[in-house]
């Protein structure tokens, strides 16, 4: 029972204090309740104060070898790590026994991207006879020309368009904001679906501040764009695993591949590290190196 009165007050300060989305206080309490089901595999009747880094060491080992990959033991070991961060801010305990937990070696694994030569094969797949052609055209020229999530897509509001100054207001992870420039091409695509077809449809109560909107007038699902994004792709016949994130990463690579500072590149993303957006300079150099192997006489 102490246990489940723990995960609660850790939900409570995931969600009032650190603000993060339902999906991610889940994520964090899932990680909390893996470590109890070991316990209670093991028949450890201990308090979460009284746990030890050899207990931990165990765990780890044991999820390991029921076949979890190396990043999935980093995540949670990072969950179980903020876990025992709450209980010392919350004065249930003096020491942290997730702090010197190692994290398993894990290879970076480099995002498909796309080019601007496919980006542009997957946009004229697009119908644009049909009503939600015009919707669809302007969801991706917005991903791809301001890299957002798709989450941060769908829930994108007419009151966050600041066209005038060139900018658009974003709502992030951690329901944390950001301005995002906006080019001339996504504006104007905005411009033409708002204009001529967003205006005839019967907008449903709620909904009448999202721009992307379904034919009953609610906001558009993650799994109606994904959807949307994978049929564009066969379409266009490009063999790569794309999904709405794949011109997240693309806006980013590209960017980086054109000279863009990197710190520039991280605010525009929303990423809270620097290293998360490091990733793309190894994309910079992979593409370097491919043109290199590809043009240099001596390779």
């Amino acid at each position: 029972m102490i246990w489940e009165s723990y995960i609660r007050m850790f939900k409570a300060f995931l969600k009032l204090e650190r603000s993060l989305s339902p999906n991610s206080i889940e994520a964090y309490t899932r990680d909390v309740e893996k470590l109890t089901q070991f316990m209670e595999h093991k028949n450890l009747k201990v308090k979460p104060e009284d746990l030890k880094l050899e207990n931990l060491q165990e765990f780890v080992m044991w999820i390991s070898e029921l076949g979890m990959s190396a990043r999935s033991q980093a995540r949670i070991i990072s969950g179980l790590r903020t876990f025992y961060k709450f209980i010392m801010l919350e004065n249930l305990s003096t020491k942290n026994p997730a702090d010197l937990l190692e994290l398993p070696k894990i290879g970076r694994k480099l995002p498909d991207t796309l080019s601007i030569n496919e980006i542009n094969k997957i946009l004229l797949q697009i119908d644009l006879s049909k009503a939600e052609g015009e919707r669809n055209k302007a969801m991706l020229e917005v991903l791809y020309g301001c890299g957002l999530r798709v989450s941060e897509l769908v829930n994108l509001r007419l009151s966050n368009l600041h066209f005038n100054d060139g900018f658009i207001n974003v709502i992030g992870k951690g329901n944390k904001e950001r301005l995002v420039p906006i080019g001339s091409v996504a504006i104007k695509q905005i411009r033409i679906y708002t204009e001529t077809i967003r205006n005839h449809v019967n907008i449903s109560k709620g909904n009448e501040d999202f721009i992307f909107l379904n034919k009953r007038g609610t906001k558009l699902s993650r799994i109606m764009v994904f959807t949307l994004v994978k049929d564009l792709v066969e379409k266009a016949g490009i063999r790569k695993n794309v999904s709405p994130h794949t011109f997240r990463h693309s806006f980013a690579t590209h960017l980086v591949e054109g000279g863009a500072d990197l710190r520039a590149v991280q605010e525009m993303l929303g990423h809270e590290s620097i290293t998360t957006t490091e990733i793309y300079t190894h994309l910079d150099r992979e593409y370097l190196r491919s043109t290199i192997l590809q043009h240099h006489p001596r390779s």
